[in-house]
């Protein structure tokens, strides 16, 4: 494992001697339109697992992408690599269509205190949820970005993220009322203490979440990625691509349901994923929204 691999790998070719805000963006930048958020090991009969080389051959090696647990460790270990002070935490994640937070800690995100301020640091959200800055852990203030407005909350010790969005243009009305776009203006995205954790912490939520038939992750087949002006996103076989701001104030999200054969092209071309055995896409109703 080595930075110069990973940073070949996001094409970073910034400063490696500043510990500042300004190279921590660019660096997180650089992966999250780099390296997918997606769970694609799932549907092609690849078992997930937290050891770090592990996750370093995966995203770094094999040129593939990962969830939380994958992404987020893998940026952990760069940022502290190169003399951030960088630790991990864990999130409960906001099911809209329960209408509350999950009760499991499945959510594992980077906290970095730079000059000492404390940023969220989140490569392993995906779809218009994914931040494109770190965000600074202060309550009440609107951070605006480019995929929309987020905020933190602060009450009683627990952290709440929140992110407001623009209006959308869908262009083609058959996906007008699909499950996957979100409807409220204002969504809830996760919870936290700032309480440390490590990887041991999550192994547990792993195993659970790419076994469970309850889990989101084994009803839904996901690839998403950002990219310099959206983001696009193969769930099942539809693939959607979203421009933010592409009109103000109004997002336009174009929608293409794909046929079996198009499915590994569309990744290869789309994502650069090239997977070693056969993905079967799954797109259960519900319980995601983009």
């Amino acid at each position: 494992m080595n930075l110069e691999e990973y940073f070949a790998r996001t094409g970073y070719k910034g400063s490696l001697e500043k510990q500042d805000l300004e190279t921590l963006t660019d660096i997180f930048q650089h992966h999250i339109r780099a390296v997918p958020f997606e769970n694609l090991s799932i549907h092609c009969g690849e078992k997930i697992t937290l050891e770090l080389e592990h996750v370093y051959n995966k995203i770094v090696r094999r040129k593939r992408g990962g969830w939380c647990m994958e992404n987020n460790q893998l940026l952990g270990w760069v940022l502290k690599s190169l003399g951030y002070d960088a630790s991990f935490l864990g999130a409960y994640v906001f099911n809209p269509h329960q209408n509350t937070y999950a009760t499991i800690m499945t959510h594992l995100l980077v906290k970095v205190v730079i000059d000492s301020k404390a940023y969220i640091v989140d490569g392993g959200f995906g779809v218009s949820y994914q931040m494109w800055q770190p965000m600074e852990l202060v309550s009440g203030k609107d951070q605006p970005q480019a995929p929309g407005i987020f905020r933190f909350t602060e009450k009683n010790a627990i952290w709440y993220l929140e992110k407001v969005r623009r209006k959308q243009y869908i262009p083609n009305q058959n996906f007008s009322n699909s499950d996957l776009l979100e409807k409220k203006d204002c969504r809830k995205v996760y919870m936290f203490s700032l309480e440390p954790r490590t990887v041991e912490d999550f192994h547990f939520q792993c195993t659970y979440l790419q076994t469970s038939p309850d889990s989101l992750f084994t009803k839904k087949s996901i690839c998403t990625l950002q990219t310099t002006d959206g983001f696009r996103a193969l769930i099942g076989w539809t693939l959607t691509e979203t421009t933010y701001n592409y009109k103000e104030n109004m997002d336009l999200v174009e929608f293409i349901t794909l046929e079996d054969e198009e499915v590994e092209k569309t990744l290869k071309e789309k994502f650069n994923i090239t997977l070693d055995r056969k993905l079967i896409p799954i797109n259960v109703k519900g319980f995601y929204t983009i």
